[in-house]
């Protein structure tokens, strides 16, 4: 299946803000944060449990603002100024994560917040333009391919600051290893500016609501409405509770996995190469979930990618060793790109088109009130037990909890009705 022009300008905005996925929240800022922290005289476990809080108050703050944003940019033409607003803070922090002083670990923290808020806050609205790039039966494999270059676009920023690193660590150029990972910062929010590109120029919103007097007012009283609308459609509430369970243990395993490794006493450099590999490997695998939708129906997929996360948790109680994070990383990668597409893809079926986010709104509020448990859950237990194999085995629960769930959840997507909004309206 080809992809049109719009589309791949969808798709491409992927390629484009992974690459902050994989060097800010997931490998160069986590191991600065903790040599800052460590710096200033702090222990490596505090420093994991403190990133897990960080995280947890970026995605709570995000998702008291979700629903409300969402539901204001259902006006015609405000979903595209939203996304700009959020798409700019978030690339405008990450750049001047390199200005913080060395030893501010509390400041990098901060700055790192305001740029998860930037990140997850475009995010809403990306996901959501879904409904306006395409048709409901290309979704799967539009967000699939979105998500596989994601994999492969965050690749090449990060290849270039692993490589600034290491070549600090070795000495081989002048400069410190700190003045690296700031170098790091600038070049990851360089990649996602200029490939946003397409993405500003080619993505309109096409489906929405007309403006009306008070729109402020009136989206807290759509808001209320929706959630009225979403208490009616058993399948869409069961869906969204299933998600909110299973995607916080997806999204934890993602934020905390370089900390993890660097408190089992694997090396950076160790580390950085494992996450490079597990991109490439994931590339091929979020497609072939894509392939397979076609084949499968979608919740088959989901259980399948449940199932290999609830085998991570298990492994990773086990595991001391670089070899064992290798066989770890592995089997994320398998599965990561393929169990966020379709659960995007899943939902972008089950909303109707003209109050996507409205709807989006409250599946970025399931997703980011759910990534407060999990990071959460992984400090406090790490903290607690003094072992972070303990705080990793501890979100297996997540799992599990909605895999049951999603049991309630029919196999087919019946279509949410645009009149049934209407009528609640």
């Amino acid at each position: 299946m080809k992809l049109n022009k719009t589309e791949k300008s969808w798709a491409l905005y992927d390629w484009a803000n992974s690459a902050y996925s994989m060097t800010v929240t997931s490998t160069i800022l986590p191991l600065y944060f903790k040599m800052v922290f460590q710096n200033s005289g702090g222990s490596s476990t505090l420093s994991t449990a403190y990133w897990g809080y960080a995280n947890s108050i970026a995605t709570l703050l995000l998702a008291i603002m979700a629903p409300i944003l969402g539901t204001i940019a259902d006006y015609r033409g405000y979903k595209k100024r939203f996304f700009i607003i959020f798409f700019s803070l978030g690339v405008v922090f990450t750049a001047m994560l390199s200005i913080v002083p060395n030893t501010y670990w509390w400041m990098l923290l901060a700055f790192y917040v305001i740029t998860v808020l930037g990140f997850s806050g475009t995010n809403i609205f990306y996901d959501s333009f879904l409904v306006d790039v395409t048709e409901e039966k290309r979704m799967d494999r539009v967000s699939t391919m979105g998500f596989g270059l994601g994999y492969i676009g965050s690749t090449i920023p990060f290849i270039i600051c692993m490589a600034l690193v290491m070549l600090a660590q070795f000495e081989i150029i002048p400069l410190a290893v700190e003045t690296t990972f700031k170098i790091a910062f600038v070049i990851t929010a360089v990649w996602w500016a200029v490939f946003s590109i397409p993405m500003l120029r080619n993505v309109k919103q096409v489906y929405g609501i007309d403006i009306e007097p008070k729109p402020v007012v009136n989206s807290f009283k759509r808001l209320a409405n929706t959630f009225r609308n979403i208490k009616k459609h058993k399948t869409l509430f069961m869906f969204l509770l299933a998600y909110f369970f299973y995607i916080d243990g997806v999204d934890t395993i993602i934020k905390m996995a370089t900390s993890y490794g660097a408190d089992l006493g694997i090396g950076t450099t160790d580390l950085l190469l494992v996450l490079l590999v597990t991109q490439f490997v994931a590339f091929p695998f979020a497609l072939l979930y894509g392939k397979l939708s076609e084949r499968f129906k979608a919740k088959t997929l989901l259980y399948a990618g449940i199932t290999i996360y609830t085998i991570i948790c298990i492994y990773a109680y086990f595991m001391d060793s670089v070899l064992d994070f290798w066989i770890l990383a592995m089997l994320v990668g398998t599965s990561q790109g393929g169990i966020q597409a379709l659960s995007r893809s899943y939902f972008g079926k089950l909303v109707p088109k003209e109050n996507s986010n409205e709807f989006f709104g409250f599946y970025n509020i399931f997703g980011k009130f759910a990534a407060i448990m999990g990071p959460f859950l992984v400090g406090f237990v790490t903290q607690l037990t003094g072992r972070t194999n303990n705080g990793v085995f501890s979100i297996i629960i997540l799992f599990v909890i909605g895999g049951i769930l999603l049991t309630k959840v029919p196999d087919a997507a019946p279509k949410v009705q645009d009149n049934s909004i209407n009528e609640a309206l």
